[in-house]
């Protein structure tokens, strides 16, 4: 654990880096040291030469070593009690999502709706939460994302080494993620991968979208029909091999398919019909997890889906062999 002392009545604190916390960006490290700390403050302290490294100046994009001696200056925080209170609710609904956990790391069912952090509006987001939840903990720092609408697993970091070593994963591509997706429509191809280029763009609105352009960046989804509910929809296994923003979503609008629930590349009106049958959220959920753990060890993680949306698909089973039933007796 890194050591840390104050400079005797100024406030100035020293931070020694261990063997975990090397190898990062000196601007990352602030972010975790001085939470609640805008962006704008943190490289503001780094540019007016306020933090020091070895007793040296130093640069954002500086990184750090095991032994490193960090002098950073007072700072004005948020106070403790001024960061959102988390209900007992939502603790209690993430520890039940909790599908794996060890010393390093920790994978959560995320609920659709929940952001994965606050920021944009949002105050309160499922990492402030989980830092309230285990309190005891030193380090916790996102894997990776999930939009805010997505539901299924996520992976939190417990360690930095952890973090470091997953974000090489993700890089080299050695893990995979697995997300079912109700698309609309009947999607004919059993198998079928999507290379399509993505870009993002802005609204006049602000905005932040997503669409196919061949001048955005290589993107790839290898898709897999689960099971078809007649012409109404499909749900449909997508392994996307890149990670751009949006990417199944964009995906499977670009293949005529929109995913339900989608009111940035869906239909409203079809979302109106859906939400009639219990289908009030976005559909698209990761649902699985494979991975190799630092020590050789393989990790497989699934995570179920919520009990109201199996209940929305039987609902959907049922109107989509009615509505067979209906066409062959108009024949």
């Amino acid at each position: 654990m890194a050591e840390q002392s104050t400079g005797a009545g100024s406030g100035v604190s020293f931070i020694t880096v261990d063997e975990d916390q090397g190898g990062q960006r000196i601007d990352n490290f602030l972010r975790t040291a001085l939470k609640g700390a805008p962006k704008s403050l943190i490289y503001r302290v780094l540019r007016k030469g306020e933090v020091r490294v070895n007793k040296k100046r130093t640069k954002p994009d500086y990184k750090l070593q095991a032994g490193d001696l960090i002098r950073i200056p007072p700072v004005r925080l948020p106070a403790r009690g001024d960061a959102p209170v988390v209900g007992q609710g939502l603790l209690e609904h993430l520890e039940r999502a909790v599908l794996y956990e060890d010393e390093a790391l920790l994978v959560i069912n995320k609920p659709s709706g929940l952001a994965v952090h606050g920021g944009s509006g949002v105050n309160l987001g499922m990492i402030e939460a989980l830092r309230q939840l285990r309190p005891d903990a030193r380090f916790l720092e996102l894997v990776h994302r999930l939009d805010r609408d997505t539901s299924g697993c996520i992976m939190v970091a417990k360690k930095r080494s952890m973090l470091r070593y997953l974000h090489e994963m993700l890089r080299e591509r050695r893990m995979q993620k697995i997300y079912h997706a109700l698309v609309q429509g009947r999607w004919e191809a059993r198998d079928k991968r999507i290379e399509a280029p993505l870009k993002r763009f802005e609204l006049k609105s602000g905005e932040r979208m997503v669409r196919v352009d061949e001048a955005g960046k290589a993107s790839v989804t290898d898709c897999r029909v689960l099971r078809r509910y007649g012409a109404l929809a499909t749900l449909v296994e997508a392994r996307p091999k890149t990670g751009r923003t949006h990417q199944i979503r964009v995906h499977t609008q670009f293949a005529g398919h929109p995913i339900i629930g989608d009111i940035k590349y869906g239909s409203d009106d079809i979302n109106g019909e859906f939400r009639a049958l219990g289908f009030r959220r976005l559909m698209l959920h990761a649902a699985a997890l494979h991975l190799t753990l630092p020590d050789g060890t393989p990790l497989k993680v699934e995570a179920p889906q919520e009990v109201e949306i199996d209940r929305a698909l039987e609902q959907l089973s049922l109107r989509s062999r009615v509505k067979q039933d209906q066409d062959v007796e108009s024949e």
